[in-house]
């Protein structure tokens, strides 16, 4: 329980890394605020962490919608009294497509949520960090655009996950004073149900066909790790255990990105 009396806002915790890493938070004794565009997904995230006898509560906002996003924050700070640990997981994959192909609008959406979403995230919750003099920020990265760049159409999305990183290695400077740390993890293949969500056109124009016979995920033999692998290392990052790591990509993918 290394997290008692701390309070947590985990941005995209409905499902996948993000509900994963909400438990996982609860489970050391934190405080959770659950936020998600859908309030279904997150109201089943606040009630598994209650019925394990954690505290949470859901907050329904846009992560990209400055307005919703201040008020959900201001709703957070007026339950919880504050903010300690923040996780911008919040994004999607969007639309891979090449780029002569891949529309403004759709261009303009992943970048709306990954990047804008992360910067708002960050911009609205740092002023209550400096105010609980410290915390420690997580942002949900990728290998893709920061290890990899062989995901066909991927160009909006790999932009969006190398842009955190830089956002992540600045900031640790210039929070670094105020004893907020700032850290990235940077899944690989995880089983999670973000691809059901992803649109793909024309990917033979860009891919460059290979084939690994053994799997190209090293440690597992090809199978993609689990949510709760990067919530392991989320509540580490969230911890005094990591109190000396900031500005650090930390990427868990079993090698994949290596390979890749």
């Amino acid at each position: 329980m290394e997290l008692r009396g701390k309070t947590a806002l985990v941005t995209g915790a409905g499902s996948g890394i993000g509900k994963a890493a909400a438990t996982r938070l609860a489970a050391e004794g934190a405080r959770v605020a659950v936020l998600s565009r859908t309030a279904e997904e997150i109201e089943k995230t606040c009630a598994e962490i209650r019925s394990a006898g954690g505290e949470a509560i859901a907050l329904t906002a846009d992560t990209s919608d400055e307005a919703v996003m201040r008020n959900a924050v201001s709703e957070l700070v007026g339950r919880f009294g504050g903010i300690d640990i923040v996780v911008a997981n919040a994004g999607i994959n969007g639309v891979w497509a090449p780029i002569d192909d891949l529309k403004p609008q759709e261009w303009d959406k992943t970048i709306a949520i990954n990047l804008r979403g992360t910067y708002l995230t960050l911009h609205l919750t740092v002023p209550h960090l400096k105010a609980a003099g410290g915390g420690s920020i997580i942002v949900v990265s990728s290998i893709n655009g920061t290890r990899t760049f062989t995901t066909p159409g991927a160009t909006a999305y790999s932009a969006t996950k190398a842009a955190q990183v830089a956002m992540v290695q600045q900031l640790a400077l210039e929070l670094g004073k105020h004893r907020i740390r700032v850290n990235a993890v940077c899944p690989g293949a995880i089983d999670t149900s973000i691809s059901d969500n992803t649109a793909s056109r024309n990917k033979q124009e860009t891919e460059v066909p290979v084939i690994w016979p053994e799997g190209e995920i090293p440690v597992t033999g090809g199978k993609a790790g689990k949510a709760a692998d990067v919530a392991e290392t989320i509540a580490f990052l969230a911890s005094d255990r990591s109190r000396h790591i900031t500005g650090t990509p930390i990427w868990i993918d079993g090698g994949q990105s290596l390979l890749r």
